[in-house]
């Protein structure tokens, strides 16, 4: 007997390795809901919110490396699955999104709640194609399934409602043939950047998450060079740790000055696995060699002198035995130089995350001024979790302030895994890629970084953690404000305007979903509510009260900045004083 088109689809997933579908159920995917609940491998994770399911399937591709999938039925729900899938889009995340439609016969006469999904979803996919009959299974499948893999992308396939119980007339096992491909760049080319790197008497890597399977090469690359290696912050996981002693962390808003020096000393800076997309953060008048896996990715940032299309572990593994071997041992005075740097900011980090800190002569002058409500400072609570956390934790954040903070006080050690929307930079990631990240593992530390805004978009999802027992540890950065907004707006001399945030006990909230919640409002109870966070079992809110004045110092303050967040608390000083309806 042949299968259905449902079936044909979801015996694929199942065969594929795919573990969970995460999505909203609805009409046109009933056929597809079905087959998956008589699938015993397969796991249906009901969403509150499609958007929530498309960042879930993106988070587990991030961290598998293998398909992540998502459903929405017709129409709107589609529509919810957009933003998620643009985040996996620009992670480079093979993502496979199942869409409902209207039936077959309806298509194209603006019935109830159609959308057309192949133009939806032109943009955001590598591949997109609706399924009119069965009988274009499975190489319909196939073809998404080996797009979306191997361009790194998401494939959108339709369904329309009536052709998901419809038979194949010529049914046959699916044939995906993965076998990853490894490149590596024309000889003449690497002998050429060996010769630039060889003359070279300052060389700074700047290293990308695409170079995190090729570690150990990486590090004997930077051990010959004796170069300091500037990471991305998706190269934190993999990159950091007391076994790296090259690393100098991150460059550009979130980073810090020694990164910074690091860049502008170099005479010749080599990209390892990057596409670093901020170009003011780039320094001028360098030598630059770039490795990557996409040629269009050569120069796009930065103009490169030599460019290596290719894998970045077999490219560095050429480069090394193409460097001479006869100019005896490395002068190390520009890499110990930029080490020497990062440790005092890191010093000085350690001072302001210290629980204590306030209490000094130093914080008490400076809480004066930013902290007069006496909050508690995001760095303590960073830190505190770094402490607490499991060194094999999965670590997520929301785009803006809690990014910074995890950037500048978790560090990536042992087998610690980092996702965010570092490339779309959407709010609302951290909770539902959590939620992604946990359903790999129930046993396994996850741990959201929520901003107060982010987590307030998507709360609904908040449910899908509880109903599935999945305990993720969320850790909210409450400082009642869209911090990142707030920084932007005064950096460029606007008073603070549209960031206050009119916050719930979000603690209170969780409790009356079923999730341990826990609020913090003292600075000396930090410590021990993080470590009373991680030892409850089940999904556990911890509501913390930060200081919303906090300011995050670029790697490079410029005076303009500087002048700009001057007049800007000028403004808001005599607004606040002077205006007491706040307008």
């Amino acid at each position: 007997m042949s299968r259905t088109v449902a079936r044909v689809i979801v015996d694929a997933l199942s065969e594929l390795g795919v573990r969970q579908v995460f999505g909203v159920v609805g009409d046109a995917l009933n056929p597809l809901t079905d087959a998956i609940r008589s699938t015993e491998s397969l796991e249906w994770v009901g969403c509150r919110h499609e958007e929530a399911a498309a960042f879930a399937a993106s988070a587990q591709s991030q961290l598998t490396g293998t398909l992540g999938v998502c459903m929405g039925t017709v129409g709107p729900g589609s529509v919810h699955l957009l933003n998620g899938l643009y985040d996996a889009a620009k992670s480079h995340a093979p993502v496979l999104a199942i869409a409902g439609q209207v039936p077959l016969a309806e298509l194209g006469s603006d019935y109830f709640q159609e959308v057309d999904n192949d133009a939806l979803f032109s943009d955001v996919a590598v591949f997109r194609a609706t399924i009119t009959s069965p009988d274009q299974l499975p190489q319909m499948l196939e073809t998404a399934v080996r797009t979306a893999l191997g361009r790194k992308g998401v494939a959108v396939l339709t369904v329309p409602g009536d052709l998901g119980e419809r038979e194949l007339t010529a049914d046959r096992p699916p044939r995906f043939s993965l076998t990853p491909a490894v490149s590596r760049p024309d000889g003449s080319a690497c002998r050429r950047a060996a010769e630039l790197l060889d003359r070279s008497e300052r060389v700074t890597l700047l290293v990308g998450e695409g170079a995190r399977a090729a570690r150990e090469d990486v590090l004997a690359l930077a051990d010959r060079l004796a170069a300091p290696m500037v990471l991305t912050l998706k190269a934190k996981a993999g990159f950091e740790g007391d076994h790296n002693p090259f690393q100098v962390g991150q460059t550009g808003l979130i980073g810090n000055p020694a990164a910074a020096a690091a860049l502008q000393d170099a005479d010749t800076l080599l990209l390892l696995g990057t596409d670093f997309p901020y170009r003011d953060w780039y320094p001028e008048g360098k030598t630059v060699i770039q490795v990557d896996t996409e040629a269009t990715h050569i120069g796009r940032r930065v103009p490169v002198e030599v460019g290596l299309v290719g894998d970045t572990g077999a490219t560095v593994r050429d480069l090394l035995d193409h460097l001479a071997t006869s100019k005896g041992t490395p002068d190390r005075s520009h890499l110990d130089k930029a080490r020497e740097r990062f440790d005092r900011w890191r010093a000085g980090q350690a001072r302001l995350a210290d629980p204590d800190h306030d209490k000094g002569l130093v914080g008490r002058l400076r809480s004066a001024l930013d902290n007069r409500a006496h909050d508690i400072r995001p760095e303590a609570l960073a830190a505190a979790v770094d402490r607490a956390a499991a060194d094999d934790a999965v670590f997520t954040s929301d785009t803006g302030m809690a990014t910074v903070w995890l950037s500048r006080f978790v560090e990536m050690r042992g087998e610690r895994r980092l996702i965010g929307s570092y490339n779309l930079g959407s709010m609302a990631n951290a909770m539902p890629q959590a939620l992604g990240a946990q359903c790999l593992d129930r046993e396994r530390q996850v741990v959201a970084f929520c901003g107060d805004g982010g987590l307030s978009m998507l709360l609904g999802d908040l449910m899908t953690l509880k109903t599935h027992r999945l305990p993720v540890k969320l850790v909210v950065f409450d400082n009642r404000r869209l911090g990142m907004v707030k920084l932007e707006q005064e950096q460029a001399g606007l008073p603070e305007f549209g960031t206050v945030l009119d916050n719930p006990d979000f603690s209170a909230v969780a409790e009356a979903m079923g999730i341990t919640g826990i609020r913090v409002t003292d600075p000396s109870e930090v410590e021990s509510a993080v470590r009373r966070a991680f030892s409850s079992p089940g999904p556990v809110l911890l509501d913390v009260l930060t200081n919303p004045d906090e300011v995050a110092v670029p790697a490079q303050p410029t005076v303009e900045q500087g002048w700009g967040f001057a007049v800007a608390k000028m403004k808001e000083v005599v607004r606040s004083h002077g205006d007491t309806s706040g307008h």
